[in-house]
């Protein structure tokens, strides 16, 4: 009987300069990749992937593109090596359009300048030092949601990523954030630690940058869904290619139910998963929500030998 795997593409944070060169330097499927996106936004970004500086790849509007195409490069040579079709894909955030390239519904190119876009709307949407993020570690999620209304004081602040138990970031106007973090120490959390972010995502104050998305996708043609792909806001699958644009408008403030998008995905009992992408960020997070599904991460050439080694074992 056939293995059934769900492919996971990462979101912002998981970048790193030298991401998806040595895949580029060793496989022409990948450099391809890096050549279209260079194509599609007009400049290179492959070489801010490869060379940095660091500083640049950091800000929001190429951090989401650079993540993007890094995955769809490692995803391409992945099955070019293996041949291998998920059954199921999600991404964490930015992650989901990588998930929707995969399974069809968004062309690359247009995956690549729609992120672009999106970046640069959730950079102008608050300014700088306005809002921010803080990570809440070691505490229980209705713990953190009430030091969210306690902090609020007139303000707002909630619950940005549920990304698996005892680990939830809030994001919302930086002093809220900061009162809610003080209040979730008081209430026991083991560590609550303000996050190096430039906006605070996935909160209601990024209802301007949805707006902007909303009407910058309507450019955008979406394709049916070749594989189940499961959404953040929701986090269930997506029921048709009609509600894509909708999903993808609502996500950028609304907050990411990562937690209860892997239990959906474990109910359909994959064998195994696959982050593909910078970093190992997911493969963490797996090993916390679930020791169920096996998880590798697919990012070097050594990645994919591993994979091709476990097909055959």
């Amino acid at each position: 009987m056939m293995a059934k795997w769900a492919f996971l593409f990462p979101g912002q944070g998981s970048q790193y300069v030298g991401m998806g060169k040595e895949l580029k330097d060793n496989f022409k499927i990948a450099a391809d990749v890096f050549a279209e996106a260079d194509e599609a936004l007009g400049e290179s970004l492959s070489k801010m992937c490869f060379e940095g500086p660091e500083s640049d790849l950091k800000l929001t509007m190429n951090t989401q593109p650079a993540i993007l195409t890094s995955s769809i490069a490692s995803m391409k040579v992945l099955q070019q090596e293996t041949g291998l079709e998920p059954a199921i894909v999600a991404g964490h955030s930015l992650g989901e359009y990588s998930a929707l390239v995969c399974a069809g519904a968004l062309a690359f190119a247009d995956a690549v300048r729609i992120v672009r876009k999106r970046g640069m709307f959730m950079q102008q949407a608050v300014p700088v030092g306005m809002g921010g993020m803080a990570a809440i570690i070691g505490l229980d999620t209705e713990l953190v949601e009430q030091a969210c209304r306690d902090g609020a004081k007139g303000e707002h602040v909630s619950p940005a990523n549920y990304n698996c138990p005892g680990q939830i970031v809030i994001s919302g106007h930086m002093e809220a954030v900061k009162r809610a973090v003080a209040k979730a120490e008081e209430l026991g959390a083991k560590k609550a630690v303000m996050l190096p972010v430039s906006a605070p995502f996935h909160s209601a104050l990024m209802k301007p940058a949805a707006d902007m998305l909303a009407e910058a996708l309507k450019a955008i043609t979406v394709s049916d869904l070749k594989i189940p792909v499961l959404s953040n806001v929701e986090a269930d699958f997506y029921p048709s290619k009609d509600e894509v644009k909708r999903l993808l408008t609502q996500q950028v403030n609304s907050p990411v139910r990562w937690i209860e998008q892997m239990a959906k995905l474990i109910e359909q009992k994959p064998d195994r998963a696959l982050e593909i992408g910078p970093g190992n960020v997911l493969c963490g997070l797996m090993r916390k929500i679930s020791r169920d599904v096996p998880m590798q991460k697919v990012d070097t050439t050594d990645d994919i030998k591993d994979v091709v080694e476990s097909l055959k074992a």
